[in-house]
């Protein structure tokens, strides 16, 4: 007697999702992690995908001691913008996350501000939130949930990295580092390759030469 075929499981809204997302860790101070942002902004429009927007800390990275607490301590040093950031997520929502650093990289990146201080001043106001969020610059508050969030991101890549750390259906590359930013379906070329080599699992790294500094455009 023949055995009725099995009927194919069907996937439940959240198995749906997952396929379809890619957690994004950056700090706002990073030109590399700024370029990747753009490109995944692009693959938004011509993939069926959604993007989730992580913080992530150069500083914390980099912590050792010839890190100065003085310059944990400055404005203009490497806290001031994921802190800011890492603040209005705590106080005002994520929803926040991805404007206030459109804000602060566009001045910064293709900008070319260097005037930090100033520059975490106008993406504040751009974006509809309190002056006084500035003030968390300076302030370690909120350091305990920005490490957190950092070491999310980089607990599924390892130390060895930078920014941005990108995870394509829950498996994380650090990258990619790409210049300038391809654009339309360039863009979903370029996401459908990472799909298909982070889908093995053996595959770890894929590098040459880093020969042309951040193109902005």
């Amino acid at each position: 007697m023949s055995q009725a075929t099995a009927a194919a499981p069907e996937l439940t809204s959240t198995e749906t999702t997952q396929t379809n997302t890619a957690d994004f860790w950056f700090d706002p101070a990073c030109p590399w992690a700024w370029l990747a942002s753009r490109w995944i902004g692009e693959v938004e429009k011509v993939r069926d995908i959604t993007v989730n927007w992580h913080i992530m800390s150069l500083a914390v990275l980099n912590e050792g001691p010839d890190v100065s607490p003085e310059s944990r301590e400055m404005p203009d040093g490497p806290w001031g913008p994921v802190r800011v950031v890492n603040a209005a997520r705590e106080l005002h929502g994520e929803e926040f996350v991805k404007p206030l650093y459109d804000a602060i990289g566009t001045r910064f990146h293709p900008g070319g501000r260097t005037d930090r201080t100033q520059v975490l001043i106008e993406a504040i106001a751009e974006v509809g939130l309190p002056a006084d969020l500035i003030d968390y610059a300076t302030s370690d508050e909120f350091d305990d949930s920005l490490r957190a969030s950092h070491d999310e991101g980089i607990s599924k890549v390892g130390q060895d990295v930078g920014t941005p750390v990108v995870a394509f259906n829950g498996i994380a590359f650090f990258g990619p580092v790409i210049t300038p930013a391809p654009k339309g379906e360039e863009a979903g070329k370029l996401w459908d390759g990472v799909v298909l080599v982070s889908s093995f699992p053996g595959f770890y790294e894929l590098k040459r030469s880093r020969t042309q500094g951040p193109i902005f455009d």
